[in-house]
């Protein structure tokens, strides 16, 4: 018998009582081989009935039906969209960032490497979330998301920020010319590398590089939850590890946060 969904918490948005959220991992989902546990995400090739039950658990743990889970269809950029109703589920908007004031919304982010982030302004009743690569740190995705909080009524120096598991330095070797594409628009990047094994390659600090985005925006807090994506195989979904072990396809855990009604 298939327990449900277990996600971690980050232990400031956790002391916001008109607020619920979770990292979600792979367990207390129905999908099978590949896609083994709870993976939320449609882009990948699994069973569709499987992921619409596996999202169904997760609307379920918030106390809400699956029509409230929204999700963006991702595409690395920085843009915002504000939640009102909802949306269906393929008809999704391109973007990489929510924010809402409504409760009962589940906002939803998929990852599968790159960091997931909750975001929450418990006194106003604003809450945002954004899912951010290295591309969408640079971009600038959470300084969008807390504007775009500001707007509804929240202040940034009240709001927490979490990032949940993503790849770690230690998994995630980059090559020279990422390298240098890096240090070349801002010389103080270089702190986010370190040598490799390999010749001229290097391991890069993305929880590092996305807390510096979010830091330097002056919210309350933000914090870390330190989990590798790549290393821990059984709690997580990882592009990284499907595609260095060869395999033709990886599921997405999700991450979400929603205002109590």
């Amino acid at each position: 018998m298939s327990h449900g969904p277990a996600p971690l918490k980050d232990a400031s948005l956790a002391l916001e009582p008109s607020v619920e959220h979770g990292f979600f991992t792979r367990t207390g989902g129905v999908s099978e081989g590949l896609y083994r546990g709870l993976n939320c995400g449609p882009g990948s090739s699994d069973n569709p009935a499987h992921i619409q039950e596996n999202r169904a658990r997760v609307a379920g743990w918030f106390g809400r039906e699956a029509q409230a889970l929204s999700t963006l269809y991702q595409i690395h950029s920085a843009d915002v969209v504000t939640v009102t109703d909802g949306w269906d589920r393929s008809d999704a908007p391109k973007a990489d960032a929510m924010v809402t004031d409504r409760p009962g919304v589940i906002l939803g982010i998929l990852t599968a490497d790159c960091g997931p982030l909750l975001f929450s302004d418990g006194e106003a009743g604003v809450i945002g979330a954004a899912h951010a690569g290295w591309k969408g740190a640079q971009g600038g995705v959470a300084e969008n998301t807390l504007r775009a909080m500001e707007k509804l009524g929240a202040r940034r120096d009240r709001i927490a920020v979490a990032l949940g598991p993503c790849i770690a330095p230690e998994s995630y070797e980059v090559g020279p010319e990422f390298h240098a594409a890096f240090v070349d628009r801002d010389s103080d990047n270089d702190r986010f590398f370190q040598p490799s094994a390999r010749a001229e390659h290097h391991m890069f600090d993305l929880p590092g590089f996305i807390g510096k985005s979010v830091v330097a925006c002056g919210v309350k807090s933000f914090a870390w939850l330190r989990r590798d994506t790549r290393a821990e195989e059984d709690a997580f979904f990882s592009y990284r590890r499907s595609t260095l072990n060869g395999e033709p396809d990886y599921g997405r855990q999700l991450s979400a946060i929603m205002l109590r009604t």
